[in-house]
């Protein structure tokens, strides 16, 4: 079973904008996307401002904090994320499905240098742009690893919290050193966690 997370583009703003506001909305996105990518999610919003050509008051006014900015950027392919762990829960191999999705999320979790930490605070702030979305993601996960569990194909002792430390791991070390480097660390971790680890050594 192949798994994709498609580039899904400039996500479209949540209500009707004069052509002018829309075109500013654009701008902050692109620019938002573009500052992200290169210095990490913490990157200044003023900056992200001054770069779009636009005052500080029309960017907080589309985007009133920065996690409202990390939704707009980053909601829809957290949606696909949890969509894509529904779509791996009847795979054959429980343990083959729960690795996918492990990859598909720290793939996600590297498109901007600290991105994991802010999804994580995400989680327990029920105000938060990003909490719904994450608790999609998460309950996606946790759906995988119950099944990979109950089918005996992992450590009776592994959960759901177990596999996103894992992968922020795996994110974090993938920023520090190199994607690939991230990759291994990741294998090697979802190794440990199978039925066999607990036989060895």
């Amino acid at each position: 079973m192949r798994v994709l997370l498609m580039d899904i583009g400039t996500p479209a703003p949540r209500r009707r904008m004069r052509a002018d506001a829309r075109r500013n909305y654009e701008r902050l996105l692109a620019e938002a996307a573009a500052a992200f990518a290169e210095h990490g999610a913490d990157f200044s919003l003023e900056e992200i401002a001054r770069r779009a050509r636009v005052a500080n008051g029309t960017l907080y006014g589309h985007f009133p904090t920065r996690r409202a900015l990390l939704e707009a950027l980053l909601g829809d392919r957290m949606r696909a994320l949890a969509a894509t762990g529904e779509e791996l829960l009847p795979h054959p191999s429980p343990f083959d499905g729960l690795a996918a999705w492990a990859r598909a999320a720290m793939a996600h979790t590297t498109i901007y240098r600290g991105l994991g930490a802010a999804l994580m605070q995400a989680v327990e702030d029920e105000t938060s742009e990003l909490h719904t979305a994450c608790k999609a993601v998460l309950a996606a996960g946790e759906g995988l690893v119950a099944r990979a569990r109950a089918a005996g194909e992992v450590r009776p002792d592994v959960t759901a919290p177990d596999l996103y430390a894992l992968v922020n791991a795996a994110a974090w070390a993938g920023e520090q050193s190199s994607i690939p480097q991230g990759e291994r660390l990741l294998t090697f971790g979802l190794d440990g966690f199978r039925t066999s680890a607990t036989t060895r050594g």
